[in-house]
């Protein structure tokens, strides 16, 4: 049984949800302990319960310490079973959170599967679904997996009430994946969505977004949404490259004011613009476990961020893959490859 320690590194929920993962695919037991640790609430919650619920139905696993604040967890997978899922989360807890936990799992049972889950939508510290959509899942079927996943109803925080349903296809194997250059501009576009809050507030942020990154019109986006998905607000930068495209988030809240909320997608899309490499942060950690079970792989980040580097040693606790970050031409770099190969 592979002992982890959730206290490590970044010390948040990925660790948890890799973990999930990587024990559903490769069969190996695990007990961690600290779960959360280095959270304002560590433990177990909502969203985390249901993703350690969601990959026990779905490996058919035994696992103790599954319960709300629970802070230790065994988990013992079975077999991967395709087929018909429906989690509710019962909170904003990040519906995308929970989907990542098993969509790579389920790419290695027999059957395709169907999963709907309710809860979070567009909440912080999470992807919103969008990011999933345009970002991670292109880069999946360049790999060779068909996951696709539709959004219902939009849910923010604190209500939730949001669904999503994703289908995913068997994938015999994922290909190896390098991702260097981001490749000649395609389009870039911004999004508010409001529900329940006033339209002034998207019309703000879109302005201050439109000024920042020079603009026009025709790339501002405003989305008012039924009042009775809200409150919320949210605002995306989307950047469409050649090879990659990259989606940044801001959240609306009673307290922050609709300048700030846009004020941090911007500095983060010009970060991103400024790197010249071809991931983002948030990407750069999406991307290890799919490269890991490929057996390779190759990306230019903006950032490398804790995210990462904590998750970079996990996966090689349950496979045989080396993970290298370093430098190439002023740009951070990561290397996926098994220990036999050379380079």
């Amino acid at each position: 049984m592979i002992e982890l320690d959730g206290a490590a590194g970044e010390g948040g929920g990925q660790i948890l949800r890799s973990a999930l993962a990587l024990s559903m695919i490769t069969g190996q037991p695990f007990r961690i302990w600290h779960i959360r640790a280095n959270r304002a609430k560590p433990g177990l919650m909502r969203q985390h319960l249901v993703a350690v619920q969601a990959a026990a139905q779905v490996s058919n696993a035994i696992v103790t310490g599954a319960e709300l604040d629970s802070s230790e967890l065994c988990f013992t997978p079975g077999h991967i079973s395709g087929g018909d899922y429906h989690f509710a989360i019962g909170s904003a807890g990040s519906c995308a959170l929970v989907l990542q936990t098993i969509v790579l799992a389920l790419l290695y049972a027999q059957q395709p599967s169907t999963i709907r889950i309710t809860g979070g939508t567009h909440n912080s510290m999470a992807p919103p679904v969008q990011f999933l959509r345009r970002t991670y899942l292109p880069l999946l079927a360049r790999m060779g997996a068909q996951v696709d996943i539709e959004l219902l109803r939009y849910g923010f925080y604190p209500a939730g009430g949001g669904e999503v349903i994703a289908t995913v296809r068997p994938c015999e194997r994922l290909e190896p994946l390098v991702l260097m250059e981001r490749g000649r501009p395609v389009a870039g576009y911004a999004e508010a969505f409001v529900a329940g809050v006033p339209l002034g507030v998207g019309l703000r942020e879109l302005g201050c977004i439109g000024g920042a990154l020079e603009w026009d019109g025709s790339q501002l986006h405003m989305h008012r949404l039924p009042a009775e998905q809200g409150p919320g607000n949210a605002v995306l930068v989307t950047l469409e490259h050649e090879h990659v495209t990259a989606v940044f988030a801001g959240f609306g809240a009673k307290t922050i004011r609709a300048e700030t909320v846009a004020q941090e997608v911007i500095e983060q899309a010009q970060q991103y613009r400024e790197s010249n490499a071809a991931v983002d942060e948030h990407l750069a950690d999406q991307l290890l476990l799919p490269m890991a079970l490929a057996g390779s792989g190759r990306f230019t980040a903006a950032t490398v961020s804790s995210h990462a580097l904590t998750n970079a040693e996990l996966v090689a606790r349950f496979l045989p893959v080396v993970i290298n970050f370093g430098q190439e031409e002023g740009r951070n770099t990561c290397v996926v490859k098994s220990p036999c190969q050379g380079g």
